[in-house]
């Protein structure tokens, strides 16, 4: 997993995939806090959970990479409750913002039927849309 050159810049093809083909601040992100979440814990899944956390907060995913919120905060009901909340997360969709950028977030990926859907059935679409445009990419 990520490690910080001399430079502070991230090691690009130690990042997550989805990340490679993100920003550099989405890459800078997930990698600082990553490498500090492992001298803290010493432990990679953790410091993985904890990076991922901390990016939710700053961007989202869509599609096959991560692009910067709107606004900064919880992305969705766990993030909101912390590590020990029972509630699901949305898989890097911020299912906190307005139903209208979810919707322009689905008209960007070209999900059928946004138009009838509520919000919570555009954070699930967008979802499975995020989950394909990654496997996809990863395949090529």
């Amino acid at each position: 997993m990520p490690k910080t050159a001399k430079n502070g810049a991230p090691i690009k093809d130690e990042l997550p995939s989805t990340l490679q083909r993100s920003d550099s601040k989405a890459q800078d992100t997930f990698a600082k806090t990553y490498d500090s979440a492992m001298e803290e814990y010493g432990d990679e899944e953790r410091a993985a959970r904890t990076a991922y956390a901390s990016l939710k907060h700053t961007h989202e995913k869509v599609g096959d990479h991560w692009e910067e919120k709107e606004k900064n905060g919880p992305s969705d009901a766990k993030a909101a409750e912390g590590r020990n909340s029972a509630k699901q997360t949305a898989g890097g969709v911020d299912a906190n913002a307005s139903k209208e950028h979810l919707y322009d977030l689905a008209s960007k990926l070209d999900i059928s039927g946004r138009s009838k859907m509520t919000k919570d059935e555009l954070v699930e679409a967008l979802q499975k849309a995020n989950a394909a445009a990654t496997r996809k990419s990863r395949e090529s």
